[in-house]
């Protein structure tokens, strides 16, 4: 699988060029065979670095870098590699889903939880 699209990797690295900015994710990465998904925001402009929200599978999600070249350098069982959900559409800034994630102890993609969410980081504010 392509792990990314030219316009993917276009988003990604635009991003990366805006600091301090809360970027909705462009993309989610999964490991189809166990634990291990990443919802990325951005690109450093070495084309490799990524920077997002990763969920290993421990209960304590957490925002970092990763690297593409790794990504694609994984060999699962049945030969399957990380893959991209080519459905995933962000709808809300990456700080929400930190959020939803820290409440529910893994990466969350439903709604109701990611609007709860925001509603809790507004009240913080």
């Amino acid at each position: 699988m392509i792990l990314l699209t030219d316009d993917l990797r276009d988003r990604l690295l635009a991003n990366g060029r805006q600091s301090d900015v809360d970027h909705v994710p462009v993309v989610k990465f999964f490991n189809p065979v166990g634990a291990g998904t990443w919802l990325i925001t951005e690109m450093e402009p070495d084309g490799d670095t990524l920077f997002g929200l990763a969920d290993l599978g421990f209960g304590c999600p957490e925002m970092g870098s990763c690297s593409l070249a790794e990504f694609r350098s994984i060999s699962l069982p049945f030969g399957l590699g990380i893959e991209r959900d080519i459905l995933f559409e962000g709808l809300f800034p990456l700080s929400v889903y930190a959020e939803a994630a820290r409440l529910a102890g893994s990466i969350v993609e439903s709604e109701r939880l990611l609007r709860a969410a925001a509603a809790s980081l507004r009240n913080r504010q």
